[in-house]
């Protein structure tokens, strides 16, 4: 235990300061900001002793990637992974915290205020600008971390989003990235965790998609922790 709270303080630090490098980097040269942001997950990997188990495979035509989320690995993984620009929904409350807030403005994230009409409308359009840029969304339908036992019922936006412009939308799970990292707990530690991409659905306002989407993600997310231990 004291261990794995020594080394989690140390993970803090080093986030701290390479985050910082990282944030200057992207403004100096925006251009290839995804370039910066991939090599500096694959520094965190390798820093955090992080071993990849994946199942399945990434679509990478796929205009929406939908997550459970129990850490900030599990962004760390995905910016690794995913060989597109994704653009993140992400809370304003990150984006307001002093300096570290733009690691989501400079490579201009999606930041949404929950719970705001207002922010519906904006996060439509900002969807729709990334999509002409060709960078699929990543979002937590969630809208939260969780201890990573369980998925919580999804909220809305991800489901909005999707029928609004009738996107692919490609189910990802992601397991025992919280057990890595736990910054609730503040314990870290070396692991595997594991990937399963599950296929791509049609989002469709004549279907259950939505809803059989957060059951499938439920159900392995399940059978994968079970198995893990």
């Amino acid at each position: 235990m004291i261990i794995s709270k020594i080394r989690a303080f140390l993970t803090l630090v080093q986030l701290v300061v390479s985050v910082s490098i990282v944030i200057v980097l992207m403004y100096i040269f925006k251009n290839n900001n995804k370039v910066i942001r991939t090599r500096w997950a694959a520094m965190q990997l390798k820093l955090l002793g992080i071993q990849l188990e994946i199942k399945g495979t990434l679509d990478p035509d796929a205009q929406i990637l939908a997550m459970n989320h129990q850490s900030i690995l599990d962004i760390i993984v995905f910016e690794y992974l995913h060989p597109k620009d994704q653009a993140w929904v992400a809370k304003k409350e990150i984006a307001k915290i002093p300096w570290f807030g733009h690691i989501l403005k400079a490579p201009d994230m999606i930041i949404v205020e929950r719970e705001s009409k207002s922010s519906l409308v904006k996060l439509l359009k900002d969807t729709k600008e990334k999509l002409n840029q060709n960078r699929p969304i990543a979002i937590f339908p969630e809208g939260t971390r969780t201890d990573g036992k369980k998925i919580r019922k999804f909220k809305a936006g991800a489901k909005i989003i999707a029928e609004k412009y009738d996107l692919d939308v490609q189910p990802v799970v992601l397991v025992g990235t919280r057990d890595i990292f736990d910054s609730q707990n503040f314990l870290q530690k070396s692991g595997v965790v594991k990937i399963v991409y599950l296929p791509t659905v049609k989002a469709s306002k004549t279907t259950t998609w939505y809803k059989d989407m957060e059951d499938d993600m439920s159900k392995i997310l399940k059978i994968e922790s079970e198995s893990a231990v």
